[in-house]
C-alpha cells in the first residue's frame, strides 16, 4: 500500500483542490435563478419548482456510484469531471435561454456538484496531513461559502452593468474551466488501497454503527442548515411582526455568522480536539435552537441566529473528517454515503412546514432540536469506538 508523507504536498498542491470548494458553492445560486426564470418564462410555482429539483436529486442517485466510479477512476480525475459538467451547465442558458436549457443547466450543475462533493473531501484528504484534515475541512466550508454568498452579488452586479443577469452563467462558466485546467496540470499521487469499491461494499458499511450514526448525522445536518435557512424568515414575520425585507436579514446575519465560525473552525481545530469540540458545537448549538424558541424580542432572536450560525458552522466538517481519519481505506464509499446524506435538506424542512401548520412556526423549531441532539449523542458513539 502506497503511503503518502504529508510534506510531499506543498500548498502548489494543497490550494487547486480548496480553490475547487469555489465550484461546489455555484450550485446556491439555484435559489436566484429560480426567481428570475419564474419571472421571465411566466412560471407556475410547480414549475418553478423543477429547478432545485433538478439539482437536488442527483445527490441522493449518484453520489455512491459516483464514489465507486473515482475508486476506479482517481480522485483527481473525477473532480476534474465534475467540475467540468458544472462548466458546460453554465455555459449552456448564456448560449441559449429558454426554460428548457435552464432545466438541463441545472441538471448538469446537480451532476458536476454531486461528483465535486464525492471526489473533493477525499482528495483533500491527500494533500494534507491527518492532524490537519478537520481544520482544512472547515477552511473549505469557508471557501464555498463565500462563493456561495457572491452569487447574489455577481448578478445584482450584472444587472446593474449590463441589464443581463443570465451574465453570471458566464462567470461562473468560465471560472469553472479555470479551476479544472488548474488541476489538470497539477499531478497529485493519491494512495491506493487494497479495499475494492462497489456499490453493495458502499451500503454494506451502513451496517458499521459508526457510519450508520455519522451518516445520518450529516442527513440532519444538512437538514438543520437548510431548515434555519428556509424558516428564519417565517419565525422573524409570523412571531414579531417584521416587514418581509427586514426578516430577510436573518438569513444574511445567519449566513454571515457561518462564514465566522468555518473561519475560525480552520485555525481552532488544529490544535482542540476533534470529537470533543463536535460534542460542545452540537449541544451549544441545541441550546441557541432553545433560545431563538422562546426568545421574546427579534432583538434576542437575531441574537440566537448569530449564535447558531457560529456553533453550528463546523458540525459538518467535523463529522466528515472524524469519519474519514477514522475508516481511510474506505474514505471514497463514505465520501458517497455522506454526500447522499445531503438529501436531507429536502426532507427536513417540510416536516417543519407540516408542524409549523399544525402547532405554529415556533414548535416547527423543534425538529431543528432534535438534530443536534442527535449529532450530540453521535459524540458518545464516536468515543466508545475509539
Amino acid at each position: 500500500m502506497l503511503t503518502i508523507e504529508p510534506t510531499s504536498h506543498p500548498i502548489r498542491k494543497t490550494l487547486p483542490v480548496l480553490m475547487c470548494y469555489i465550484a461546489m458553492g455555484f450550485v446556491d445560486i439555484v435559489g436566484v435563478s429560480t426567481g428570475y426564470a419564474q419571472r421571465d418564462f411566466n412560471l407556475s410555482p410547480e414549475l418553478a419548482q423543477l429547478i432545485p429539483s433538478m439539482v437536488f436529486v442527483w445527490f441522493f442517485v449518484l453520489s455512491v456510484p459516483v464514489a465507486v466510479f473515482q475508486h476506479h477512476l482517481g480522485k483527481r480525475k473525477a473532480l476534474i469531471l465534475g467540475v467540468m459538467a458544472t462548466a458546460v451547465g453554465m455555459f449552456l442558458p448564456f448560449l441559449h435561454y429558454s426554460y428548457t436549457t435552464l432545466l438541463f443547466s441545472f441538471l448538469l450543475l446537480g451532476v458536476g456538484n454531486t461528483i465535486i462533493q464525492v471526489a473533493s473531501n477525499p482528495l483533500l484528504k491527500e494533500v494534507v496531513a491527518t492532524h490537519r484534515f478537520s481544520s482544512y475541512m472547515s477552511l473549505s466550508q469557508f471557501v464555498k461559502a463565500i462563493s456561495s454568498l457572491l452569487g447574489p452579488v455577481i448578478v445584482t452586479l450584472m444587472v446593474a452593468q449590463f441589464g443581463n443577469w443570465k451574465l453570471v452563467f458566464f462567470v461562473y462558466g468560465v471560472v469553472s474551466v479555470a479551476l479544472g485546467m488548474w488541476l489538470l496540470l497539477t499531478p497529485i499521487p493519491e494512495t491506493q488501497t487494497e479495499v475494492s469499491a462497489s456499490f453493495r461494499s458502499s451500503l454494506l458499511l451502513l451496517k458499521n454503527p459508526l457510519v450508520l450514526f455519522m451518516t445520518l448525522s450529516i442527513f440532519l445536518i444538512v437538514g438543520l442548515d437548510v431548515g434555519m435557512n428556509t424558516n428564519i424568515q417565517n419565525l422573524l414575520v409570523e412571531k414579531f411582526g417584521l416587514s418581509l425585507e427586514k426578516a430577510s436579514l436573518g438569513i444574511s446575519v445567519y449566513f454571515f455568522a457561518l462564514m465566522i465560525s468555518r473561519f475560525a473552525g480552520a485555525m481552532l481545530l488544529v490544535k482542540l480536539d476533534n470529537a470533543r469540540f463536535l460534542n460542545w458545537s452540537a449541544v451549544l448549538t441545541a441550546l441557541s435552537v432553545l433560545f431563538l424558541m422562546c426568545a421574546p424580542t427579534s432583538g434576542l432572536a437575531m441574537a440566537s441566529i448569530v449564535l447558531m450560525g457560529i456553533f453550528s458552522g463546523n458540525l459538518f466538517p467535523l463529522v466528515f473528517s472524524l469519519t474519514l481519519n477514522r475508516m481511510p481505506a474506505r474514505a471514497n464509499e463514505i465520501s458517497g454515503l455522506m454526500t447522499m446524506a445531503v438529501v436531507g435538506g429536502a426532507v427536513i424542512p417540510p416536516v417543519m412546514g407540516l408542524i409549523n401548520q399544525a402547532f405554529g412556526v415556533s414548535a416547527s423549531f423543534v425538529v431543528l432540536l432534535i438534530c443536534a441532539l442527535y449529532v450530540f449523542s453521535t459524540t458518545y458513539l464516536f468515543k466508545k469506538t475509539t
